[in-house]
Order: C-alpha cells, then sequence, then structure tokens
C-alpha cells in the first residue's frame, strides 16, 4: 500500500498516509502539559540539583527541599530506580506504538470522484466529499506546524459539518494535493501534471523528505507566501499601516464608548466618597483592578483580529481565487469559480476619508452555524479586509470574473456612491420614509441579466451582489402595515453568510416586477452558467488543438 511517499500526483486512487510527525503533533501536546506539571511539582528538587552541581559548597539550610516529598529521593532509597526507568521504557513504548497504530491507520485517498479519509483501529471513521461538491481547499500552516514543515489541508463540502481535513502533510506535498483536488473539481484531469511530477525522478527516502519539509518550513516563514503560480501584476497586498489603522477605526466607538462608561461610574462613585480619602484610595484601586484588565482584553481582541488579517494577499490562480491570511497561523484558500454566492462591498463611516472599502462574500463553509459565526469563521468570508477603490475594483474582477463591464460601472456610479442622476434602482417611496429615516432614498434594489443589486445604507455603505445563477431563491412579502401602504419587503435566499438578501418597504408593484425579472434571469443564467466545472472545456478542447 501506497505511504504516501514519492513526487508523483497522490491523486491516483490509492491510499495514503499523513505526514509520520502527524501524531506527535496532534498527540505531543498532552504529553508537553504532562511535563510541564511533572516540572513544576519537582521544581524545588531541580533547584536544588542545580545548586548541588555547579556550587557543591553552598548549603541551602531551610530552603532545602523536604526528603519525605521527593519521589525521586524515595525512589533510590528503596532501590528501586531500575524498575522506574523500566516503568518509564514501557510507557514511552507504549506511546510510540500508539502513535505509530494512529498513523498507520490514517489514510487519505483522491479519486476522481470522491476524497476520503479513514481512520482509527477500534472506533473507526470514514468522511468523504464528492468532489463535484468541493467548495474550496483551505491550507492551514500554524505556526509550530510550519517550523517542521507541515501544513493542514481542509476540503470544505456543501452542507453543515461536511469538511474533510487531511492533517498533517508536507507543506510542499500538501499544496500538491491542493492543486490535485481543484483539477479534478474542475472537470480536468491531472494527467499533465502526473506525467511532470513522475518525470522530476524518484521519491527521497523518508530522513531526506523529512530535512527537506524542515528546511522549506524555516524558510517558507521567512519569505512568505509562495507566489510561483500567480500572476505578479494581480496580487492585491494590502499594507500592514493600512490595516492596523483600519481595525483601529472600526473599533474606535466601542472603545470610546466603554471608556465612556467606565468614566461615568467612576465620577458618580466619586461624588458620593469625595468627603472619605479612605474610600478615594478604595476607588482608585478599584477602578485600577477592574479597568486595566478591560482595557487589556480589548487590545488583545483588536490585536488577535489585526495578527489574523496581516500578510494578507489576493490572487488569481489556474485552480482558482487564491486568498492568503494570518501572520503566526498562515492560511491559504483557494475559492473555485461558481462557488461564491454573494458579494457585499462596504464602507464604514470613518473609513470614508481614506476611501476604504471591505468585501465579504457568502460561500459554502463546510462548518456548523457557531463555527462559521465565529470571528475565525468569519475571516473566511473576508476576501478583502480593506482596500482602496483600485483594489476593489481588482478583487471583484477576481471573485466575479463573469460580471459585465456594463455592471461593473453600475456597480460604483449608482451602487456604492449613488443615487446618481438616472438611478435605476428601485426604491422605498416617499410613504415609506419611516422605514430607513436616513437611507430611504438609497435603500432598493435593480436586476441585471448577470446579478440582482441590493444597495442599503447611507452612514455605512453597503451594496450585496447576487449572481443570479447561483441564487437559491427569490421571494416578497407584505405585513399588515405594509398592505396598508402598499408596500413589500423582498428576500433573495442564498447560502449562510455574512452578506443579508433582505431589502424592505418597496413599491408593491416594483416587488411584483422585481420577483418576475429575478425567476427569468436566474433561469436563462443557470441554464448557461458552467462555473461548477470551469475547466471541463479546456480539457475537452486541448485534444483538437493538439490535432
Amino acid at each position: 500500500m501506497p505511504s504516501g511517499g514519492g513526487a508523483s500526483s497522490l491523486a491516483d486512487g490509492e491510499w495514503h498516509r499523513m505526514h509520520p510527525l502527524t501524531p506527535l503533533f496532534k498527540g505531543g501536546l498532552a504529553l508537553i502539559i504532562v511535563a510541564g506539571i511533572v516540572i513544576g511539582n519537582l521544581r524545588d528538587q531541580l533547584v536544588y540539583w542545580f545548586v548541588a552541581v555547579l556550587a557543591p559548597g553552598v548549603d541551602l539550610g531551610e530552603d532545602q527541599p523536604d526528603p519525605g516529598s521527593d519521589p525521586f529521593g524515595w525512589i533510590i532509597r528503596n532501590g528501586l530506580l531500575v524498575w522506574a526507568l523500566l516503568a518509564l521504557l514501557i510507557v514511552l513504548a507504549v506511546l510510540v506504538g500508539a502513535f505509530w497504530v494512529q498513523w498507520r491507520f490514517h489514510q487519505f485517498r483522491i479519486t476522481g470522484d470522491d476524497v476520503e479519509v479513514r481512520r482509527g483501529l477500534v472506533f473507526r471513521s470514514h468522511r468523504r466529499a464528492p468532489l463535484d461538491r468541493v467548495q474550496g481547499v483551505n491550507l492551514t500552516r500554524p505556526f509550530p506546524a510550519r517550523l517542521i514543515g507541515m501544513a493542514k489541508l481542509e476540503v470544505v463540502g456543501a452542507g453543515a459539518d461536511a469538511n474533510v481535513a487531511l492533517e498533517y502533510l508536507a507543506t510542499e506535498r500538501a499544496e500538491r494535493v491542493r492543486g490535485d483536488i481543484l483539477r479534478l473539481a474542475s472537470g480536468a484531469r491531472a494527467a499533465r501534471q502526473a506525467a511532470r511530477d513522475a518525470a522530476a525522478g524518484i521519491a527521497p527516502a523518508p530522513r531526506e523528505r523529512l530535512i527537506q519539509a524542515l528546511n522549506g518550513g524555516v524558510t517558507g516563514m521567512i519569505e512568505g507566501v509562495d507566489h510561483a503560480d500567480l500572476v505578479p501584476e494581480s496580487v492585491v497586498k494590502i499594507p500592514a499601516g493600512r490595516l492596523v489603522g483600519a481595525h483601529a477605526l472600526s473599533a474606535l466607538p466601542w472603545i470610546g464608548f466603554a471608556f465612556l462608561a467606565v468614566g461615568v461610574a467612576l465620577a458618580v462613585a466619586a461624588a458620593n466618597v469625595a468627603d472619605d480619602p479612605g474610600g478615594l484610595l478604595l476607588l482608585a484601586g478599584t477602578a485600577l483592578g477592574t479597568g486595566l484588565p478591560a482595557v487589556l482584553t480589548v487590545f488583545a481582541v483588536l490585536w488577535s483580529q489585526i495578527a489574523r488579517s496581516l500578510r494578507y494577499s489576493i490572487a488569481p490562480t489556474p485552480d482558482g481565487v487564491r486568498v492568503t491570511f494570518g501572520l503566526f497561523t498562515t492560511v491559504t484558500e483557494t475559492l473555485p469559480p461558481g462557488r461564491i454566492f454573494a458579494v457585499e462591498v462596504s464602507q464604514a463611516l470613518l473609513w470614508r476619508p481614506f476611501g476604504w472599502w471591505s468585501i465579504r462574500i457568502n460561500r459554502m463553509s463546510g462548518k456548523s452555524m457557531m463555527q462559521d459565526q465565529s470571528s475565525a469563521g468569519q475571516q473566511f468570508n473576508t476576501v478583502l479586509p480593506v482596500g482602496t477603490r483600485e483594489d476593489v475594483e481588482r478583487v471583484l474582477g477576481l471573485i466575479l470574473p463573469d460580471m459585465p463591464h456594463a455592471d461593473r460601472a453600475l456597480v460604483w456610479e449608482h451602487g456604492l456612491l449613488g443615487p446618481a442622476a438616472g438611478d435605476p434602482f428601485r426604491t422605498i417611496p416617499a410613504r415609506g420614509w419611516w422605514r430607513r429615516p436616513v437611507s430611504w432614498r438609497r435603500h432598493g434594489a435593480f436586476v441585471t441579466a448577470y446579478a440582482l443589486l441590493l444597495r442599503r445604507g447611507r452612514i455605512w455603505r453597503r451594496l450585496a451582489v447576487f449572481p443570479l445563477a447561483r441564487l437559491q431563491g427569490f421571494s416578497i412579502a407584505q405585513g399588515p402595515v405594509d398592505r396598508l401602504q402598499r408596500l413589500a419587503w423582498a428576500q433573495a435566499h442564498t447560502v449562510m453568510g455574512p452578506v443579508s438578501g433582505r431589502v424592505t418597504g418597496l413599491e408593491r408593484d416594483d416587488a411584483v416586477e422585481l420577483l418576475q425579472s429575478v425567476s427569468r434571469g436566474a433561469v436563462a443564467a443557470a441554464a448557461e452558467d458552467r462555473s461548477h466545472r470551469w475547466m471541463q472545456h479546456v480539457a475537452a478542447a486541448a485534444p483538437e488543438r493538439e490535432a
């Protein structure tokens, strides 16, 4: 049975094993914790031994550890040292054997239809991700794994808890496996890649592979993201200063509110103890004890958001759009065409003077609802944390490559910066202004042959783009007050994500016409869409070109 070695393609339908250090990396944390507890309990004895070796003439006196509390001394005094060493060797042998069994029975296979992972000897599990339902492939390199050149692959499936994880592989091998999966999912086969890999030579020995992985891990930490297969002029990189400034501006209102609340509470308390010096001192100590941790917590959360966003880059590859982010734990995800269900461009009020925007998407993440709504899960739905107009236009061109040029102009002139003269959006009529007192002139929808556009917000500008080919439904409804005012609200249905498809307060006739236009456009767009097998036509045309 192949063990995953060699330079040839791993998408050969055979079972392969993970990196040999996978069990140690996954279970080694528990060993480190146990070792830390043992060392912590024996710190006095360790200090005593250290002093006895380096300064044998020093008398510790009362600081000398109690012999009765020293298990090592008890073992030596009772002549049990040999038995203790034998027990230690047995425990180590059991651990090594358990790690070997865990590695031996943890395998993956890539066929023309599925990605499969099976594991376990007694308690077995077998997970499968159909290639035609693959929504993306994420490559995650946690900081400890990067040190030894290992990476985790996560095949994102369609549905809750549908992801299949391949943890861990050597980083270079993980890159090849990711490319194989995406090529198979695209409708093209990896024959040419396999031929190139086979011509590269014989597989290196396990020791050489381990050394190469370690060297690659250190080199990758120094050099950063690998852009070997990217188009250099298409890469969108975000300066670190812009990222820090954008996150700080976003958190500024919350920080100000927290300081204001604490200040008001302290002012009220100080007024009540103004004549008591002891009370003022107690109040100051209480404020320092409660306020300082709160401030540190705010900045810790802010730093975690910044650290996850640093080293952000977006670029096209033959397998889809590659998004890389993370300072310590680096995540590289590849979004194949046809897997993005909605796109939202937004601008916060404090970002407006700088001309900054952000882009979020709805996509099938394969995670549970709780995981998807966490801060880490939301990071996977952000394809541009902060960028200028030029960055937004470039990213939209990457994630919505089929959007017509006329629609791109519409996005800026009337969608994000509008309303302007000749505004085509159906907005809230004057009688429904109270539903959106500030933004009722902007709040509306428009349908093109390619997408449904929803424009919202004046203080926080938002424009959502729903490609009709991947729209899962569209509905309109009226409540009692809506019927009295001859208004209606509409909802675009898509996969779960941060982009909302709801628009309220539309003219009833406009909502009905919008429903009809979306229905006709969605049927026509779905019939012509081939993005879910984006390379199939290329593979089919290759033999004709060769002939």
